[in-house]
């Protein structure tokens, strides 16, 4: 029971971490670092929530998370799903359910990043096809295809064999030339760090908790992050103040809608406030102790909730 005591608490302390990192100042300092934190907070809670839970349903063979696992597979095995009574070992109602509830949250996480997955692909997929007839090359606008719909719009389409950029026809007249390279290289560092699939566990989850409000806040928060992390990349191609520019003319002007399944240089108006101040106003980095001290707490959490799994108590 210590273990499942233990992985409680952490699971718990990993919501308590989470608010307390939406609200924190230092995130936008260090982005990148706060993207990985926000990883491991949600790594930890799936993690140790489902040990908590097993933990307490495979207290009877007093082996931890993995052994118990590892007895109750070789019982099942060899006499069926008798969870009353499997070999000798009785287990109560309470420990039952515990199990039944650890196993069916492991499916909706699994389901939930198995479907976001696949849906994606699909999606971008037949917005491929679509660009091949409708979109457009430009020499004057290198590194993008172009699509005439007099909306400003501007974002990527992340894949394997055929990434790409699209911008409107909308967004190239309410750009200047240098606004437009700025968004282009946004739009490039997203599909070089594959922003994509850093985002995709925490649309999974969004999706295996549809109408849980705090989950799309979390979403948003990181999604924001990742944002910022491609910003900061731009900017070191070409000037902050042209790529706050760019957002500024989208934001007055009304940008299009994004298809599913892209990232786009432009979101919700909030969220483009916030990245134009950091553009406009730099902040500065996060230190290289501050930065030490995220990713080594990180390390430990996670080290700590994979060790609880084999605590045999």
């Amino acid at each position: 029971m210590v273990s499942a005591a233990l992985l409680t608490v952490i699971a718990v302390g990993c919501l308590i971490a989470a608010a307390r990192l939406r609200h924190a100042s230092w995130p936008v300092r260090g982005p990148y670092v706060a993207v990985i934190a926000w990883q491991a907070l949600g790594l930890a809670w799936g993690i140790s929530t489902i040990g908590a839970l097993l933990a307490f349903g495979l207290a009877p063979y007093e082996r931890g998370v993995f052994g118990g696992l590892i007895s109750l597979f070789h019982d099942a095995a060899s006499h069926g799903l008798y969870l009353s009574v499997i070999a000798g070992t009785t287990f109560g109602s309470a420990q039952i359910a515990a199990i039944v509830l650890a196993f069916g949250l492991t499916t909706l996480l699994f389901c939930g990043l198995v479907a976001s997955f696949v849906q994606v692909l699909r999606t971008r997929r037949r917005h491929h096809d679509l660009l091949g007839l409708v979109a457009r090359d430009d020499p004057e606008v290198p590194g993008a295809r172009i699509v005439d719909h007099p909306a400003a719009a501007a974002y990527c389409l992340p894949g394997v064999l055929r990434s790409q950029v699209v911008i409107s026809a909308g967004a190239l007249r309410v750009l200047g030339r240098d606004e437009l390279a700025a968004v282009i290289a946004h739009e490039h560092a997203h599909l070089r760090q594959r922003h994509d699939l850093v985002l995709l566990p925490f649309s999974s989850l969004k999706r295996a908790f549809p109408h849980v409000k705090l989950v799309e806040t979390y979403y948003s928060s990181v999604a924001l992050l990742i944002e910022m992390c491609a910003d900061d990349q731009a900017g070191r191609e070409r000037s902050p103040k042209q790529l706050a520019m760019a957002l500024v003319r989208f934001g007055t002007s009304g940008s299009g809608q994004v298809p599913a399944g892209a990232l786009a240089a432009v979101a919700d108006q909030p969220e483009v406030v916030a990245r134009v101040s950091r553009l406009l106003n730099p902040v500065g980095e996060l230190s290289r102790r501050a930065t030490a001290a995220v990713l080594g707490s990180a390390s430990v959490l996670m080290l700590t909730t994979m060790g609880l799994w084999h605590l045999p108590m």
